[in-house]
């Protein structure tokens, strides 16, 4: 993804730094004791590292996994508590 201008790339790139070092200070980096083979889609591979600003595959393989070790389920709790605040409750609008 091409920065249009509004800081997306740079934004993205944040994400990345900062999901690496919460990975990191969890002790999820600590050790290189494993590796993983897939074969995956060459546009995949292209466009997630345009996207992150990541170059090396393993880097790569390493924030995605990583991104989806720490995952705080933020999105599917804030989900589910769609409508469940009565339309009668004073928010002092």
């Amino acid at each position: 993804m091409k920065d249009a201008g509004d800081g997306t790339r740079s934004n993205e790139e944040a994400r990345v730094r900062s999901v690496i070092r919460v990975a990191k200070s969890i002790g999820l980096l600590k050790d290189k004791d494993s590796r993983i083979t897939g074969r995956v889609s060459a546009d995949l591979v292209k466009e997630a590292k345009a996207r992150t600003g990541i170059e090396s595959d393993t880097d790569l393989i390493e924030y995605a996994l990583a991104n989806v070790a720490i995952e705080d389920g933020f999105v599917e709790a804030f989900q589910s508590t769609k409508a469940t605040v009565p339309r009668e409750i004073d928010l002092e609008f």
